[in-house]
């Protein structure tokens, strides 16, 4: 679900109070880059696409990845994986899932062309030798442990790797009985040779040091995005580095790390960003800035900028973005450009914001982020709707 740490309770506080509470994190910015106006509105041809009656039903935490490996707009023949963390299976009858309906830890959709047709994408998930639903993949490497399971991050497509598939996933297991009661520790990176329907199934897992604990800004773990920085991925300004987004639990703060993709499995080779240059050893790693969400995105403008996207403060009901001079900023102000009107209206938390570049048209960003309730296991046993990505777009 939502990888946030917060103590039994603070789920019940307003959600003002909660943007009070921590309202001087989106104070320390830097100075604002450009003059930039943002007009965002609802998607709903794009949620749509998402409320479903039948198997794949509900999901937490999506990823676009286009499968030609091209961050590129308006390709109309292009074939997009999403990705997805716990998913919900069975079959929903007036919003209702039926008894018997499962849970499993990832899943699949593909999507052909990039608009929102509910003929064109088709939503899958791994099954086991009867036909039962089971997650594509399981903690299996020398950092897994006991009753542990996969919640994915970002992916690319590796066009120096036979254009295999790489996503990282955070290893997580349970702390208690309650929906927030987990705790993430390690990161594998996950390589699926074959990016296809069946070749979903089959992949190789590396194990990182990627998740750790820094000295001073607490648990950190990359893969909350990725920035593919290359000519083959049709960046506008390649330096032919790909740059891989984390999180620094304190302060919600954002860090980063980049590395060039035929070395992406050599961790020696990765370097990090000090707050001024890049350096070698993950524990060098400085807060770029603060008030983000566990996954996010960032994107190039047309105008040589880039556009960060999160949540605020990670769980709000708040779109924001930042502009930014470089894949690592200065990023500015936060530019609050979308209540969303879930909190209100239903009572859900809203978190995850992130935009789908190459599925956005020039001069705008198709975002999506994720909404839960805080008795989240009896509530979707009874309103399947509370539990599927929702969509807007931001013109800029």
């Amino acid at each position: 679900m939502i990888r946030m740490h917060f103590k039994n309770g603070l789920w019940a506080v307003p959600m003002a109070m909660i943007l009070s509470v921590f309202g001087v994190w989106a104070q320390e910015v830097s100075p604002e880059v450009g003059t930039y106006t943002f007009e965002a509105g609802p998607a709903p041809e794009w949620t749509a696409l998402m409320e479903r009656t039948s198997g794949w039903f509900g999901a937490d935490g999506i990823f676009s990845i286009p499968l030609d490996g091209k961050e590129d707009q308006g390709a109309a023949d292009k074939e997009t994986l999403f990705i997805f963390s716990d998913t919900y299976i069975g079959e929903v009858v007036h919003n209702v899932p039926r008894p018997g309906n499962v849970m499993v830890n990832n899943s699949t959709a593909w999507l052909k062309g990039l608009e929102p047709s509910g003929s064109a994408i088709d939503f899958e998930y791994n099954t086991d030798g009867k036909g039962r639903p089971i997650s594509y993949f399981v903690p299996d490497n020398k950092n897994a442990r006991a009753d542990e399971y996969f919640w994915l991050g970002d992916g690319f497509v590796n066009h120096e790797k036979n254009d295999a598939l790489y996503i990282f996933a955070y290893h997580v297991h349970k702390t208690g009985p309650n929906v927030f009661d987990f705790e993430q520790t390690n990161v594998a990176l996950l390589k699926i040779d074959e990016p296809n329907r069946r070749g979903m199934a089959r992949s190789a897992q590396i194990a990182t040091d990627l998740g750790f604990v820094h000295p001073t800004g607490g648990r950190v773990y990359f893969g909350s995005g990725i920035f593919v920085n290359t000519k083959e991925a049709n960046a506008p300004d390649p330096d032919g580095f790909v740059y891989i987004y984390g999180i620094m639990e304190r302060r919600k703060s954002l860090v980063a790390a980049r590395v060039l993709p035929k070395d992406i499995e050599d961790m020696d080779r990765w370097s990090f960003w000090n707050g001024g240059q890049w350096v070698e050893g993950k524990e060098n790693v400085a807060e770029i800035t603060n008030a983000v969400s566990n996954e996010l995105s960032v994107t190039p403008t047309e105008d040589g900028n880039y556009l960060l996207t999160f949540t605020v403060l990670g769980l709000s009901d708040k779109v924001g973005i930042r502009v930014g001079t470089s894949p690592v900023g200065p990023f500015g102000k936060i530019h609050e450009v979308y209540t969303c009107p879930e909190y209100k209206e239903k009572g859900l938390f809203t978190y995850n914001a992130k935009a789908h570049y190459h599925l956005s048209k020039p001069g705008e960003l198709l975002i999506s982020y994720n909404t839960i309730t805080m008795d989240f296991w009896e509530d979707i046993q009874k309103d399947a709707s509370i539990y599927h990505p929702r969509f807007i777009k931001v013109k800029y």
